[in-house]
């Protein structure tokens, strides 16, 4: 297999772990642990798997003058990335939260297009507009606003979380093209969890961990190891390989798989205009990840 196809692999990886994560920090949060508290967990949790993997494979010495790079990735990539997201999350559904978190390639299209001049082919916005109706049907039919107690302020916040999310992308494709992966990943999580600290650390006390059940430790295990280790790994080999923009369209089958994962527990059931909503996402990813034969 090619690079470039191990790195679309990589990047459905991503999105399905994403899917299930929406249903899996919903359960955790607010009612064991608080948004805040969470994500003083999920950052300082990664950062140390981060640097204990630095011990095992062997990194590069990041230049003085890429620092402020790494400081901007992490403010936007993890802090106030994760922040916005899991308060947001915590107000709002899980379904209008995947929802909002697809409008992510619409900004990176666009910033990419103002930042780093990237040309915006016909048949990439085609297939970013597919994907936007079909998740947008998929997401919206025959679905009630549950589990919302302030949709508005979630909605917002984590719609601002996509534009932070969309930023870093872009910032931190240079730093892909100069270094490995996990020289500079762990520094942005140092970076990230010094930045997250004087949010999280008085919900992190709050929290009674005598009461809190064995599967919400679980729970909070598969965001830190999987939802923000493996994927923010995966993540950035993917984007060795394609563009800020094809990565971030894969964010069109987190509420794909969303709904895959909550059909498989028997929190929601199969109908015609999920299978349709399924097919446009499919069709929007595939327009926007193949390669022209002629120069790209």
């Amino acid at each position: 297999m090619s690079k470039r196809n191990w790195a679309l692999v990589a990047a459905t990886l991503v999105s399905i772990i994403y899917g299930v994560t929406f249903t899996i920090a919903k359960d955790v949060m607010p009612k064991h642990i608080d948004a805040f508290g969470f994500i003083f967990l999920r950052v300082g949790g990664s950062m140390l798997l981060f640097w204990l993997a630095t011990l095992f494979v062997k990194t590069e010495k990041i230049e003085k003058a890429d620092f402020p790079r790494i400081i901007a990735a992490s403010f936007f990539g993890i802090a106030f990335n994760m922040l916005t997201f899991f308060k947001g999350l915590s107000y709002t559904s899980p379904i209008m939260g995947a929802v909002l978190m697809v409008t992510t390639p619409m900004i990176v299209l666009v910033l990419s297009a103002i930042l780093i001049k990237e040309r915006m082919e016909n048949r990439k916005i085609i297939g970013i507009l597919l994907g936007l109706a079909g998740t947008i049907t998929l997401i919206l039919y025959g679905k009630s606003m549950i589990n919302a107690p302030n949709a508005t302020l979630g909605n917002i916040l984590v719609f601002v979380n996509a534009v932070s999310y969309g930023f870093y992308l872009i910032i931190v494709k240079k730093l892909m093209d100069k270094y490995k992966a996990l020289s500079f990943v762990k520094w942005i999580y140092f970076f990230g969890f010094l930045m997250v600290i004087p949010f999280g650390w008085n919900e992190f006390q709050a929290v009674e961990w005598a009461t809190v059940p064995s599967s919400a430790y679980l729970k909070i295990g598969f965001v830190v190891v999987f939802s923000t280790f493996l994927t923010y790994l995966l993540n950035l080999l993917s984007m060795k390989e394609l563009k800020p923009t094809t990565v971030a369209v894969f964010i069109y089958l987190q509420p794909l798989f969303a709904s895959i994962f909550a059909i498989g527990l028997g929190k929601d059931e199969l109908s015609w205009v999920k299978i349709g909503s399924a097919l446009l996402i499919f069709v929007g990813v595939y327009l926007v990840t193949i390669k022209p034969r002629i120069h790209e």
